[in-house]
This record gives C-alpha cells, structure tokens and sequence, in this order.
C-alpha cells in the first residue's frame, strides 16, 4: 500500500513539476528497491508496509545528521534541502506518538512481555517495534524502557 501510494505521489510531482518532491520519492522508491533485493537475497519476501516504516525512519534520521554538519559547516542551502527531503519523507509515517502515549507503550509491553529486569529489555523493544512501528523513536524509547526496568 505504501508502494502504491509513494508511486502515485511520483507521477502527481511529475505533473506539478515539483522537482524537489520528484527526485526525493525516486530516492524514497531506489531504497525501498535496493532493501527488497537485500532481502530476497538472504531468503526473505519484499518488505511489509511496517518494515518500510524503520527504512524511512532511517532515511530521516540520516538527513537529520546531514542537517546537522551542514549548519555547522555553514551550507545552509543544503541544510534546507535536507529539510524539505524529511517534509517528504516524513509523509509516509503514521502520526509519532506524544511521550506520553509512549510511556503508556513501554509499561504494556513491559507487562506483555513478561519483563522483570534488564535481561529482558529486548523483549519489550520486540514487543515494541511489533506494535508501533514508525510510530515512535526506538532510540529514546530504549532509554526510557531501560528507565523502567532499572527501577
């Protein structure tokens, strides 16, 4: 469904003209590619909508890193047009969740999953990245699970 709505977002920034748009999507749609082929190669089938979601996620956080170096090496035309590649991409992600909506998440995958202590942190995230998957930062969400199970 992703697919499908990324690829008809192709063709209506190819009739507005929208360059920017336009050349970030076919970089949206040569990533999602380049990770099917990565997974048919080791045995897998093409991505599901939800595995898509940590690819943007990712392709977001590395623009955001570039956002960064850009300013601090004064190339702030860059910089913006990192920006306006995260507007895009960030699009195709559901809604992120307020902290929180994601402290309430930890504490049911917490009690999901069992957990008791450290040992099981990667039950929860588990459980997490299955339930909410685009939906929130799992980098700041592991320091808070981390949090939680410490005490």
């Amino acid at each position: 469904m992703l697919r499908d709505d990324i690829n008809n977002a192709v063709k209506e920034a190819m009739k507005a003209k929208n360059e920017r748009k336009l050349s970030t999507l076919r970089m949206v749609n040569s990533t999602i590619k380049n990770a099917d082929i990565e997974a048919r190669g080791n045995g897998k089938p093409p991505l599901s909508d939800a595995e898509l979601l940590g690819v943007f996620q990712k392709m977001i956080k590395q623009r955001q890193e570039s956002v960064e170096l850009y300013e601090k090496g004064g190339r702030a035309e860059l910089a913006a047009q990192e920006r306006e590649e995260i507007a895009v991409i960030s699009a195709y992600l559901p809604k992120q969740m307020a902290d929180d909506e994601v402290k309430n998440a930890i504490a049911d995958a917490i009690g999901e999953a069992g957990a008791s202590g450290m040992k099981d942190m990667g039950k929860v995230i588990a459980v997490l990245k299955t339930k909410y998957a685009g939906q929130m930062d799992f980098g700041k969400a592991s320091g808070l699970v981390k949090a939680a199970l410490s005490g």
